[in-house]
Parts: structure tokens; C-alpha cells; sequence
């Protein structure tokens, strides 16, 4: 096998900008929550939902029991469901099988695409990390992932990262594939834009939501104009 640089295998920042660019859906808002929540929270996330459009809610919890999980999603179900935004699970196929999710998201060592297809079915959305591999990416849309996640694209105190991703991989993806991407990884309302004009579908984001010093709402409302203004087009569910 020929062994290639860094360099060599480095993605032309401008490689997107050599294709005429088709038609995709305005680039929305993907809300992940904290790490750590509580039976509150469900207020916060209604705070967040009344700021503004968002498409989907990824809950997100770190250290604790699938019971525990569990108990904490059904209201934060119930709510998204009222106000028609996918309810997504994170790494666990088996919870999101328990609760009827509307959608899992997997990280590398949570399972491929292909397997937690055959247990969910062909209705419930499955997103993949990705990380910085154009290679993973292309990997999760043959084993049927509905979406794929670059990442971290800026630091972010969320989660350790160990990948860094340019944004010229928006761009090359959306160029080639139909399939939607996510950009997530220390978004705020004042980095975003070019991620969204890259080609980004759909924008992760938690601690600039959750942190803002207005509240979750305000959060929200933040990204509005950016999301409005990089890119036009007409939504699409995710």
C-alpha cells in the first residue's frame, strides 16, 4: 500500500468553489443538551425552543444510568414532539429503541449505521461522527446513515476533542453527496457563518445555547440572522 503525507492527503480549501453548487435546504439549528441535566431542564429546553427555529434536540448525558436517562427524556420527549423538533439519542441504540427517539447519533465506538438499522427500522434517523475523515463519512452513507457530523471545527470546552476540521470539508461533501452534514464543535453566533456558507446543513450547537447570559432563549435567537443570512433556501426535516 502507498503511504501518503499529510500534505498529500490535505482537502483543497477551494475545491468546492470549482463545481456550479445545486440547490440544498437552508442550513437549520441542531441543539445538543448539557452533559449533565436535571428534572428543571425541561424549562430550559422550552426557553431555548421559544428563541427560535430549531430542528432537532440531541439528549446528551454523560455518566449516568439508562433508568436515570430514561426518566429525565420523557418530558423533554413529550415537548419536542409538541413542538414537531426530532427527538435524537445519544450513542445508545438501545435507549433510543427503549424511548421511540425519533433518531440515534453515534460516535465511532457506538455501533455502525448498518446494525442499528436492523433494530430501529427504517424510520428512525441515524447520524454518524465523523470526525475530520472524509473516509468515515463516506463509510456511514454506504452502511445508511442519514446524516454525518464533522467536528470539532473551533474549541469547545463540551467535550474532549481529539479532531480538528476545516471547513473546507462541508464544502467537498455537500459538493459530492446529497447526504446532509453536520458541523458541531465550540459554534457561536459569531463563528458560524462560514461553516453555513461552506455548506453546512445543519448546525450543532450546546454551550453557546445553553451559556448565553440572556438565557437558552436568547441563545437561540442569536444564530437567527446568521443562519438567515449566510445561505437561502427553503427547510428541510432532518
Amino acid at each position: 500500500m502507498t503511504d501518503f503525507t499529510d500534505d498529500e492527503l490535505a482537502l483543497d480549501p477551494h475545491f468546492a468553489d470549482q463545481f456550479q453548487q445545486g440547490f440544498r435546504p437552508a442550513c437549520q439549528l441542531y441543539l445538543i443538551s448539557p452533559p449533565m441535566i436535571d428534572a428543571g431542564f425541561v424549562d430550559q429546553l422550552a426557553a431555548a425552543l421559544n428563541g427560535g427555529p430549531v430542528v432537532a434536540f440531541q439528549l446528551r448525558i454523560k455518566g449516568m444510568d439508562e433508568d436515570a436517562i430514561a426518566q429525565l427524556a420523557a418530558p423533554l420527549q413529550a415537548l419536542c414532539a409538541e413542538r414537531e423538533v426530532a427527538f435524537i439519542v445519544n450513542d445508545s441504540v438501545a435507549l433510543a429503541q427503549r424511548l421511540g427517539a425519533d433518531g440515534v447519533h453515534l460516535g465511532q465506538d457506538d455501533g455502525d449505521a448498518r446494525e442499528a438499522r436492523k433494530i430501529l427500522g427504517p424510520k428512525v434517523q441515524i447520524g454518524v461522527t465523523c470526525h475530520d475523515s472524509r473516509h468515515l463519512a463516506m463509510e456511514a452513507g454506504e452502511d445508511g446513515a442519514d446524516y454525518v457530523a464533522f467536528g470539532a471545527f473551533y474549541p469547545t470546552t463540551t467535550k474532549d476533542t481529539l479532531h480538528r476540521a476545516e471547513p473546507s470539508i462541508l464544502g467537498w461533501w455537500t459538493t459530492l453527496f446529497e447526504l446532509p452534514c453536520v458541523a458541531i464543535g465550540g459554534i457561536t453566533p459569531d463563528n458560524a457563518a462560514p461553516l453555513v456558507a461552506a455548506g453546512a446543513d445543519f448546525l450543532a450547537v450546546s454551550g453557546a445555547v445553553w451559556n448565553h447570559p440572556q438565557g437558552p432563549g436568547a441563545g437561540v435567537a442569536a444564530f437567527a440572522d446568521v443562519l438567515t443570512q449566510a445561505r437561502n433556501g427553503a427547510p428541510a426535516p432532518l
